[in-house]
């Protein structure tokens, strides 16, 4: 909830010295029209909780939210605030009898007779439901007003200018409930196209126009509000207000304390004349534009406790900036300054902040070591350094160095993210004393050493643990209860094992757990399964866990369980029945395990489910019919397994993959049409190393999204089809990102991967399969003429059709494959001449045109001088470097350069042959 400002509690202190203690019992003619107005208010709203029952009878005084005068039965304050408004940071509404949540929001029309009120002073109608109304023109007319609330209230339209005639008020609120994205750009329900009547409101001290679309006013708005010289507080976060942060001719803010200006577009430096504010208290400007260095003299603010500038391009010295004053600094927040951001090292005299209570420099470039020590116990009277701080975040940096003691002393503690450093040494016991700590996040340095029973000690409050990616050593006592309770525990390449920790027994409230590559390799004990009922994400993954899964009903101990994966261990048996208990399931993995048997059809009733990975296990039958109800399914890798059979008809009702993957089983048949239609977003389609017959459907082309299509190792027969061409994702000169696979829930913690054959070696992509656009037909008995179409796939990385009997000459247009770095023509009947245009092909790194009836002289110019003699071996009609048989019109004829203009090759020359080596050598590091 906000804070109400002192001096809106000092209004209500004068209004409510005028409410009526006792009843009111002798109503006048004037009062009589004072309950016939608020009677026509009400019955102008819906109301369907009856927030309004109480307005009944004579005596409105005491009907819910209105407030009278002492001794005339005035009504001076009307506050129909939702009590339950749908707000991030307030609790959800009650319930009723059923379950069902209770929403108080009122609505319909606001009756014009609240003017007949002319007493009102105190009007809140705020978080209700007036949609697809404007701002009532009559609210212009309330002269007497001193509050005026109306935010959140689903307002259209533009603001009323006749606002401005309430020169009494000094409370001001229309922000908007909603911002909303449309053709340009973000907008508001509310705008104001004229923003002058605001110089009229003299006497006002609040003003709150949050997600009110301001972008009509340019830079006009300074100098207006510059002229309200009572204004404490101006709220003005996403506004859509841009350009620079003009200077006004003349400060006239004596009296502000509060400026949000926030999500708004300002293309700026940092406004120096704030400068002279000295009255100022917060300061918020995150998620601009804000550019250039940050002046050093916002630290010598007197009075200044909250600066926010998340999300901007400022940048500067860390250690000069922290150097300053800041005297009564509370909450600092500097996160995220991209380009240059703040640099250097945090110094010493940080601890000279006695009042800190938030410190946030996340994802900026600061460097070098954490002081060893701090000052300021001295200056701020206390034994401890920071005695009021109870956040910091220094994660995404370049700090170095070991963690220094001070951090164990910070008795306030409550929030410390130190990751995605490069932090080094181990962790000091002091650690284990910070009480009140919330959360510790180490994760991602090159933090070592054992951890043990003190490092944990004292550490009660702790529900976020994340310690991963590190090498710690866990030595405990096997009956150690640990002293906290988790929600979150990620222990991911931490020294755990042997056995499995029995002081998971103690987390009852465990939603996220991951212990993969802990080194555990005993058998999951019975009592897991049954830890915590709130589990949400459980990642065993890259161990050596044994033994078999549960056929329990484990669905009825895990009821919320999204995320399961256990790849990458040794569990043997089958996939119990039960897994179709857990209905909530959004990613299965189970990939590279020793599992056996048949896929269960009860895995159809996990109907959440995303990501379903059974790959690198010994299953065997047919693939489920019944997989067709998993209609979230967008990732299904059951590759190198023993499934049998032909494709099931009902896969085509998985409308939403992005990525099937059934390679290396047993599965036959043809390849059915219908794959071609019923994917639209299907990124990879690997069948490779199965007994698929018959033709290639030429309805392939129609999958738009196709990155990968991978068929080798099949018996497929006849032509390549000409409409490959259509394949729309492959004919981009750059090559798109694949965001399909990494934006929905399941992307968190799971890893796509793919075997490719490249480059004659067996790769795996991760994090870089985005970047992957291939076509593998190869060892099939596919025939016909080299397909040309193929030639327009501009995107195409990698393209393999070896081992076929494709018969013809490799067109001049391949050279139009400038992104194409493996190329495999291998054992084939292809035959003519090796086409000079190769020679441009920049990005090759892998040829082979072996085993097949080329002639005539190799192009050997360009990027073809790169290869060796066995990507041409096994044509005996070619001639020419870099094969030892030698042309027989050589030295006769003009050499294959000369039929190419010379300056154009000198050109391409030396600088293919530098990117040829370094995407050939070099790319299959960085997967």
């Amino acid at each position: 909830m906000e804070r109400i400002p002192v001096f809106i509690l000092v209004i209500l202190y004068f209004i409510s010295t005028e409410v009526a203690c006792n009843g009111y019992t002798h109503i006048n003619n004037n009062v009589q029209s004072e309950r016939r107005a608020l009677i026509d208010f009400k019955s102008g709203l819906t109301d369907p909780n009856n927030r309004l029952s109480s307005w009944k009878g004579n005596n409105y005084c005491y009907w819910h939210g209105i407030g009278c005068e002492n001794g005339t039965g005035f009504v001076v304050s009307i506050n129909l605030r939702n009590p339950y408004p749908i707000e991030n940071d307030i609790p959800y509404p009650p319930e009723n009898e059923y379950g069902n949540q209770i929403y108080m929001n009122l609505s319909g029309v606001i009756s014009p007779s609240l003017i007949k009120l002319k007493y009102l002073k105190y009007l809140d109608l705020s978080f209700n439901s007036f949609k697809a109304i404007p701002i009532p023109q009559f609210f212009g007319s309330m002269k007497n007003l001193i509050y005026l609330n109306l935010s959140h209230c689903g307002f259209i339209g533009e603001i009323p200018s006749n606002l401005g005639n309430l020169s009494n008020l000094q409370y001001l609120d229309f922000s908007s409930k909603y911002t909303y994205h449309n053709d340009f750009g973000y907008s508001s329900d509310l705008f104001i196209k004229n923003i002058e009547w605001m110089t009229s409101l003299v006497s006002l001290k609040h003003l709150s126009a949050n997600n009110v679309n301001f972008s009509m006013v340019g830079s006009q708005w300074i100098e207006v509000l510059n002229k309200l010289p009572m204004l404490i507080e101006l709220h003005l976060d996403d506004c859509s207000l841009f350009g620079s942060i003009p200077s006004p001719s003349f400060v006239n803010f004596t009296s502000l304390s509060v400026i949000v200006i926030s999500s708004n577009e300002f293309n700026s430096t940092f406004p120096e004349w704030l400068l002279n504010v000295s009255s100022l208290v917060s300061i918020d400007m995150s998620l601009n534009i804000l550019h250039g260095r940050i002046p050093l003299g916002l630290g010598e603010l007197p009075n200044l406790q909250h600066l926010d500038l998340y999300g901007n391009y400022l940048e500067g010295s860390i250690s000069q900036l922290l150097r300053k004053s800041w005297k009564k600094i509370e909450f600092l927040n500097l996160c995220e300054n991209d380009l240059h951001g703040f640099q250097g090292s945090i110094p010493s005299s940080i601890g000279n902040f006695c009042n800190l209570q938030y410190l946030d420099l996340n994802n900026n470039n600061l460097n070098g070591s954490l002081p060893e020590i701090i000052y300021g116990t001295e200056t701020c009277n206390s034994k401890s350094p920071l005695p009021n701080l109870r956040a910091l975040y220094l994660f995404g940096n370049q700090l170095m160095g070991k963690l220094s003691n001070w951090l164990g002393e910070l008795k306030n503690l409550e929030q410390l993210d130190l990751s995605h450093n490069q932090l080094q040494g181990s962790i000091p016991n002091l650690i284990g004393n910070l009480s009140n700590l919330h959360s510790l996040n180490l994760r991602n340095n090159q933090l070592s050493g054992t951890l043990t029973e003190q490092h944990f000690w004292k550490l009660s409050n702790l529900e976020y643990l994340y310690i991963d990616s590190n090498s710690f050593r866990l030595d405990v006592s096997s009956n150690w209860t640990p002293p906290f309770q988790l929600r979150y525990l990620f222990m991911g390449s931490c020294h755990i094992g042997p056995t499995f920790p029995a002081w998971l027994q103690s987390q009852k409230d465990l939603q996220y757990l991951d212990l993969s590559n802990a080194s555990i390799s005993s058998s999951i004990p019975n009592w897991f399964w049954n830890i915590s009922s709130n589990l949400e994400y459980l990642i065993l993954s890259h161990n050596q866990l044994q033994g078999k899964l549960p056929n329990s009903n484990i669905g009825e101990f895990l009821p919320n369980l999204y995320f399961l994966s256990f790849s990458g261990n040794g569990i043997t048996g089958t996939i119990p029945d039960s897994i179709g208990h857990l209905t909530s399931l959004g990613v299965i993995d189970f990939s590279s395990n020793t599992l056996t048997g048949s896929i269960p059809s009860t895995i159809n009733n996990c109907f959440s489910l995303n990501v379903l990975d059974l790959g690198n296990n010994n299953l065997s039958g047919m693939i489920p019919k019944s997989l067709d109800q998993l209609q979230q399914l967008k990732s299904l890798h059951l590759n190198h397994n023993k499934l049998s059979g032909e494709l099931p008809s009902s896969l085509r009702n998985l409308t939403g993959l992005d990525i099937l993957d059934l390679s290396y089983n047993n599965l036959s048949g043809q390849i059915p049409a219908w794959i071609g239609t019923a994917f639209p977003n299907l990124v990879i389609l690997n069948l490779r190393s199965n007994m698929f017959s018959g033709r290639l459907p030429s309805l392939l082309s129609n999958l738009s999204s196709l990155h990968v299509l991978d068929l080798a190792q099949n018996n497929l027969m006849g032509e390549i089809p000409v409409t490959l061409v259509e394949l729309k994702a492959m004919d981009q000169d750059h090559n798109m990102s694949i965001s399909s696979l990494y934006d929905n829930r399941s992307s968190y913690r799971y890893e796509e991967r793919l075997i490719v054959i490249t480059k004659g070696l067996t790769l795996e992509y991760t994090r870089t399969l985005s970047l992957v656009v291939s076509i593998d037909l190869s060892d099939n008995n596919l025939s016909g003429e080299f397909p040309e179409g193929i030639t327009k796939l501009f995107g195409l990385m990698l393209l393999n059709l070896s081992m076929n009997h494709i018969i013809g000459r490799i067109p001049e247009s391949i050279s139009k494959l400038r992104q194409l770095s493996s190329l495999d023509l291998s054992s084939n009947k292809l035959f003519g001449s090796i086409p000079s245009s190769m020679s441009l092909l920049s990005s090759l790194g892998y040829l082979n045109l072996s085993n097949n009836n080329f002639s005539d002289k190799i192009p050997f110019i360009g990027q073809m001088s790169t290869f060796t003699e066995s990507a041409f071996a096994g044509n005996p009609n070619l001639c020419g470097a870099p094969l030892v048989k030698k042309c027989q019109d050589e030295g006769k004829d003009k050499s294959v350069e000369d039929k190419i203009d010379s300056g154009f090759v000198d050109q391409w020359f030396y600088l293919s042959i530098g990117l040829g080596f370094a995407v050939g050598i070099l790319v299959p590091y960085f997967v």
